[in-house]
């Protein structure tokens, strides 16, 4: 699944995904999510029903795709603070694919007169930074990857990934993640799974740097040039959407023909306080105030991270569809200059 980033008379395809997991979630659970070690992966095991209601609000707003409730799941943490053996652990990685994939065929069933075969939404599997099992902050700054060995955090991940592709997922979102070290062991990680197709996207401290200091875009060229046959996308998730423009602004100037396709999930841009949550709402601008102009910087892949909503994912949608409109209404008109011109 890659979009079109051709220019012509039809604009390119954008794919909308989806938006906060366990902030949607939190519309359907009567428990407090953040500060949990396992984060909304425990209601993997405790509430599996809302894990399915909160993939169908996003379906239902309009997303192109769903990202599994995986992304803090791991055996290790499953073993740890749900006191289950690691083969039960690896069972409800694997259920949490089922559960994207029931709440799928629920959608495809309620709304199965509108949909067309070659639009079915597709199942990604979130595969999550190491830092976030350590519940320590660390995944906020990459700080882990100064004390732990690329083998270490290979060995953790292999076995998450190994159950989301066992599972049948589409696709795998390599998300938040803070530090090139990891990064680039994922994309190498790949590899051990030829028949899967991934994006890469980085968590950012800042509107040039990703979040453990390293160049946002050195970083995100060298892994796609790793396995540009394996990404799909390469982009942003989790940071302030006042700093992406700024990110991927020239990223692609040295390669006008053969663009990297870009990918970006911002939170709502409010600041999380452990102590407190999240906080400063009223100070942030909405997230589809900016989706246009990341579209016109080639971003085919966009949608929201934490704190937004599936009326938030109709809002992206809706400037998605205002963007190619205009695009259509640019070529049309340009065509009708040159056609003026020519007579």
């Amino acid at each position: 699944m890659r979009p079109s980033t051709e220019e012509g008379v039809e604009p390119p395809q954008i794919v909308v995904l989806d938006g906060g997991f366990s902030t949607q979630l939190s519309c359907h659970v009567g428990h407090v999510i953040d500060g949990d070690p396992l984060w909304s992966a425990r209601f993997l095991h405790t509430h599996p029903n809302e894990v399915v209601n909160t993939h169908l609000d996003f379906l239902r707003a309009g997303a192109h795709l769903i990202i599994t409730n995986t992304y803090q799941a791991s055996l290790d943490g499953f073993v740890e603070h749900l006191g289950v053996s690691p083969e039960q652990g690896y069972e409800l990685i694997v259920r949490a694919v089922e559960l994207a994939k029931r709440a799928r065929s629920l959608y495809l069933e309620e709304y199965r007169d509108c949909i067309q075969d070659d639009h079915v939404p597709l199942v990604v599997g979130s595969v999550g930074p190491y830092g976030a099992h350590l519940h320590d902050g660390s995944e906020y700054d990459g700080s882990y990857a100064d004390t732990t060995t690329v083998q270490t955090m290979r060995e953790w991940h292999r076995p998450r990934i190994q159950a989301l592709v066992e599972a049948g997922v589409d696709l795998l979102a390599l998300e938040t993640i803070p530090c090139q070290e990891e990064a680039e062991m994922l994309c190498d990680l790949l590899r051990e799974f030829p028949n899967v197709k991934a994006w890469l996207a980085f968590s950012c401290k800042d509107n040039q740097s990703i979040a453990h200091g390293e160049s946002f875009q050195k970083v995100a060229k060298k892994c796609w040039e790793a396995n540009p046959d394996q990404l799909v996308a390469v982009g942003v998730n989790c940071c302030a959407p006042s700093y992406v423009s700024t990110l991927l602004k020239g990223i692609n100037d040295d390669r006008p023909h053969d663009p990297i396709p870009l990918i970006v999930y911002p939170n709502s841009g409010e600041k999380y306080n452990p102590q407190i949550g999240w906080i400063d709402r009223d100070k942030c601008e909405a997230v589809e105030v900016f989706i246009q102009e990341w579209l016109d910087l080639g971003v085919r892949y966009v949608g929201g991270c934490c704190r937004t909503y599936a009326t938030d994912v109709s809002r992206i949608r809706n400037q998605v569809h205002c963007w190619r409109d205009r695009r259509r209404f640019h070529v049309k008109y340009q065509d009708n200059l040159n056609s003026n011109n020519v007579h």
